[in-house]
């Protein structure tokens, strides 16, 4: 990916080497009253998911997974749940460059979504990145480094520890500048989610489900996050800053952290009903249709299959 030289965020938050406590309790995410209507052609008819979720999603697919939205502490989806178990450490070199990298990677993000939502006549909320290591206090909660990169919807933050990404190299087999790329557009994603009350509707609606139902619904939310992903690398594309293989290392990333993929490298066998991510071929192909489409029309997860 072409990214040196480039505008950097301003929405950094580097937490590195402080000292943390125990987060209080968010109290609950609420749902927004006039969530944004994002619709037109550039938008996309982001409203339109919005509405699918009020309504088609109750009735048909109810379920989402507790650590995907928790309304009084905890996760928010993410797209790894996995130990890392490395306790690795990058050089102050190696800090400094990843640094300004998810700094462009970000910027670009808010680019791009900010240019869809201002299409629509609504202006786009930029979420910050954090910084951390080891440990980290949000509104959700205390986490630390083995939750993997996540989304807080309670502070609209992303947190990373960027010691991640040589796990996700190193363990996962995931290697390369644009899989780094893809876990922030993942997680981005998810802030979109939340701006447009997707998130707040699956939390309310979470409450008194089954595990499975859970499960499931918890998979369309992060297949869309995955298609999410796919649109802002879309426009990356348009942009000239895509290499060769790239898209390759994307897709890559998103099938090394499927469900199954991950099950059978821990456990050496899968178990669907636990499912909360998507398949290996699942994330490959949500990805996919939002790369090569470049419409939120087309990451309307919660029809039919997926």
């Amino acid at each position: 990916m072409r990214w040196k030289g480039r505008r950097q965020s301003s929405n950094i938050e580097d937490r590195r080497g402080r000292t943390f406590g125990r987060a209080g309790r968010s109290g609950g995410i609420r749902i927004p009253r006039g969530a944004p209507r994002i619709g037109g052609k550039s938008g996309g008819g982001i409203s339109a998911i919005v509405l699918l979720v009020v309504g088609y999603i109750v009735l048909r697919y109810l379920g989402v997974d507790p650590a995907v939205l928790l309304s009084e502490g905890g996760l928010s989806p993410s797209i790894e749940r996995v130990d890392p178990g490395g306790g690795e450490c990058l050089s102050p070199q190696r800090q400094d460059e990843m640094t300004q990298f998810v700094a462009t990677v970000l910027a670009e993000t808010e680019d791009m979504w900010g240019g869809l939502f201002s299409a629509s006549g609504v202006r786009y909320r930029e979420p910050t990145l954090v910084l951390f290591e080891g440990r980290v206090s949000s509104a959700c909660g205390l986490a630390s480094s083995a939750s993997g990169p996540f989304y807080c919807p309670g502070d609209q933050k992303i947190y990373i520890d960027l010691a991640f990404y040589d796990e996700l190299s190193n363990r996962f087999g995931a290697s390369g500048d644009f899989a780094q790329a893809y876990v922030i557009a993942h997680e981005v994603g998810h802030h979109v989610q939340n701006l447009t009350g997707v998130l707040p509707e699956f939390n309310r609606i979470r409450r008194g489900l089954s595990k499975e139902e859970e499960n499931r619904l918890s998979v369309r939310v992060e297949l869309q996050a995955d298609c999410f992903a796919g649109i802002w690398a879309h426009y990356t594309q348009q942009k000239g800053l895509l290499e060769r293989g790239d898209l390759q290392e994307a897709l890559n990333a998103a099938n090394q952290i499927g469900d199954d993929t991950i099950q059978l490298r821990t456990r050496g066998y899968v178990v669907p009903e636990s499912f909360n991510h998507g398949t290996s071929e699942q994330r490959r192909n949500w990805f996919s249709r939002g790369f090569e489409s470049g419409r939120t029309d087309d990451c309307d997860t919660f029809q039919g299959d997926v």
